[in-house]
């Protein structure tokens, strides 16, 4: 071999060698700085002071609202189980067209008995097709494909093969949430919390095909369990009636209640017309023993079988899952009562009110008319154990006396003018806020005169 072509050989050869090495030296510098500043930043992070708690506070405030609002809105609880498999409401719904019976519920149908949609959930072909008339108002196609976008406030359809609707489940917003009727009646943007005075949910379960499991419940037939569902009328639900059997009035009126808002609670001891308990406590109630949802509720007070017959005998005061069902409700009682309690009660709108006679009537509100003995501003209702009897305000025990306390609860009145369909007091007994306070400058001789009368009501309207 020629001596200078294997010199140039080895030379090439050591300096190739040495790139390679020095590419090598740098690649493990990199490395190892890599690693060094990665243990340095780990070394950081446990050193490192925690978050200050307030912000824990925060972020657990803020997930709390989130998961609440997302309960409130479209959990069912596994009510389906109750709503579809049970009562079989879903095939009233589709009707025979989608594996149903009858003719189904066509959105003019469902707006009629109260039913809601909120508009931010309509796709938009829809609401365009709308805006411009061509929806079929009479078609039951047109409330599913609203059910299917997740429209209609409260209300979930189950969808088999072929469009067939296989299940429903409800919503606590179903009662206790409407909508502003911005873009029609019935159709807008959604508020929580305002209590749904247009539902006629009695007219709504008596369309039901199959009311054997209540009609066993309370011990008599179908046909009387849709004769009370539909004395119900708009606005009103009978909580009570799976616990004590208790339809009617001694008067012969209908034993249902109006549907409270759930807004403006926070500071309230208790929930409800008559007590019962606090805003968690009618939650696992409502969950469990009204959309009978999976869950857990605990009252040994419904252990009576005197006073609540019903709910001794179907096991009420102990419910938990059984068999291969899970406890869907528990978990999310906080959230919910979280959510709940931030929704403040509504301003009321300008012009709705007197303003110079709301003035006055605030001072005879915390003076000559004493209201204020009970409704205690801010909260208008009384810090504590808020309950009276029914001779206290003037009032009979029937509704009360439904109730473990027998006792009715001050209702707060914050928000008043959102609620006035219907009327006032439990059961709507008072037709405007002019009677109720006639009501109370006779019971309580208050001696008011008419125009201080209505200077109160102006700040009622007020609040």
């Amino acid at each position: 071999m020629n001596t200078d072509r294997l010199t140039a050989a080895w030379g090439a050869l050591r300096a190739r060698s040495a790139t390679a090495i020095l590419v090598l030296s740098f690649t493990c510098v990199i490395a190892l700085s890599l690693v060094s500043s990665e243990l340095h930043a780990l070394r950081g992070r446990r050193n490192a002071a925690p978050a200050p708690f307030d912000e824990v506070i925060s972020e657990r405030a803020e997930d709390l609202f989130r998961q609440g609002a997302r309960t409130f809105r479209e959990d069912t609880f596994g009510d389906e189980k109750f709503w579809g498999d049970t009562l079989k409401l879903h095939l009233a719904i589709g009707g025979a067209r989608f594996g149903g019976v009858g003719p189904g519920v066509s959105p003019a149908t469902a707006l009629a008995v109260g039913l809601k949609v909120d508009v931010d959930k309509v796709p938009q072909p829809i609401l365009n097709a709308l805006k411009a008339g061509t929806v079929d108002l009479n078609d039951p196609a047109n409330t599913l494909a609203l059910l299917d976008a997740k429209a209609v406030v409260g209300v979930t359809a189950i969808r088999g093969a072929g469009g067939r609707v296989e299940s429903m489940g409800v919503q606590c917003s179903l009662c206790h949430s409407t909508v502003d009727d911005s873009f029609a009646p019935g159709i807008g943007r959604r508020l929580d919390g305002w209590a749904n005075r247009d539902l006629n949910v009695g007219a709504i379960i008596a369309l039901s095909p199959d009311l054997s499991s209540v009609a066993t419940l309370l011990q008599v037939d179908q046909s009387t369990v849709r004769s009370v569902l539909n004395s119900w009328g708009p606005g009103k639900f009978d909580a009570a009636l799976l616990l004590d059997g208790k339809a009617f009035r001694p008067d012969g009126k209908s034993a249902a209640t109006l549907i409270p808002p759930a807004f403006g609670l926070a500071g309230q001891n208790l929930h409800t017309f008559t007590g019962w308990g606090s805003v968690p406590y009618w939650n696992a109630f409502v969950a469990n023993l009204e959309m009978h949802g999976s869950g857990t509720f605990v009252d040994p007070r419904l252990n009576d079988p005197e006073r609540f017959p019903v709910a001794a005998r179907a096991g009420f005061f102990d419910v938990r899952p059984t068999g291969d069902h899970v406890d869907k409700v528990t978990s999310k009682l906080a959230a919910l009562q979280f959510y709940q309690l931030a929704i403040p009660a509504p301003a009321p709108p300008k012009g709705s009110f007197d303003e110079r006679a709301a003035e006055r009537g605030e001072t005879l509100f915390t003076g000559a008319a004493r209201c204020s003995t009970c409704h205690v501003p801010p909260l208008f209702s009384e810090p504590g154990w808020a309950m009276h009897t029914g001779a206290e305000i003037g009032i009979d025990d029937f509704q009360a006396d439904r109730s473990p306390d027998r006792r009715y609860r001050t209702t707060p009145l914050k928000g008043l003018w959102s609620h006035q369909k219907g009327g006032f007091y439990h059961d709507g007994r008072f037709a405007t806020l002019t009677a109720v306070v006639q009501h109370y400058n006779r019971v309580f001789n208050l001696r008011l005169t008419d125009s201080e009368m209505n200077e109160l009501v102006e700040y009622l309207k007020s609040l």
